[in-house]
């Protein structure tokens, strides 16, 4: 799957949300709110990568642990969004400057 195809399935389950989100609670969650549901993910993936690790006990962890990241990455893409950035743009950007950087440090 390309990354276009997983931000698109993203964004699809965002609008979903959105739509339960007004029948609970009468309006959408604001783009800090998201964040502060992707912090919660991060701390439960910490956990789990402890137990990945074996010194934490959760039973079943590989497959939580695959949940748990998926849920990181379908946060990260959908705060992108709302944000406008193009985050597919910046990943490449990113990635290439710190290998560059990588690289000439490995060079000294």
């Amino acid at each position: 799957m390309k990354f276009g195809d997983l931000e698109k399935s993203a964004l699809q389950l965002n609008e979903l949300y959105e739509q339960l989100e007004i029948k609970r609670w009468g309006r959408i969650w604001t783009t800090a709110e998201l964040a502060l549901g992707f912090v919660g993910d991060v701390g439960d993936l910490a956990k789990l990568v402890q137990a990945n690790a074996g010194i934490r006990d959760i039973d079943d962890c590989k497959a939580k642990l695959g949940h748990e990241l998926s849920d990181c990455l379908w946060s990260i893409i959908v705060i992108a969004n709302k944000c406008s950035i193009d985050l597919e743009a910046e990943f490449v950007r990113n990635t290439r400057e710190l290998a560059e950087y990588v690289s000439g440090e490995l060079g000294k």
